[in-house]
């Protein structure tokens, strides 16, 4: 059998690519709405993130998550995705 290719993202936060399935999905919906996607099925443009308080930390430091949607984020999304990463 054919080894099953396993797709890989980059964490918003620490800047390493990681298997898709170990990363929280933020996404911008076409409507320009953004929420956080735990199915990883949303349409719309997506940002990754570990599930680790550091690349959190990081990536709303540098506002990299805002950069890559093209959208300022508004707080109750960096309190939901906060919440997810202390969950884990």
């Amino acid at each position: 059998m054919k080894a099953k290719k396993i797709p890989l993202r980059m964490c918003t936060g620490c800047m390493e690519m990681k298997p898709k399935k170990e990363l929280i999905r933020v996404v911008k919906s076409p409507e320009g709405e953004v929420s956080v996607d735990l199915t990883g099925k949303k349409s719309g443009r997506g940002a990754y993130i570990c599930k680790s308080a550091e690349c959190f930390e990081k990536a709303v430091k540098t506002k990299r998550l805002s950069r890559n949607l093209d959208v300022s984020i508004d707080e109750n999304i960096f309190n939901k995705l906060k919440e997810e990463i202390e969950n884990e």
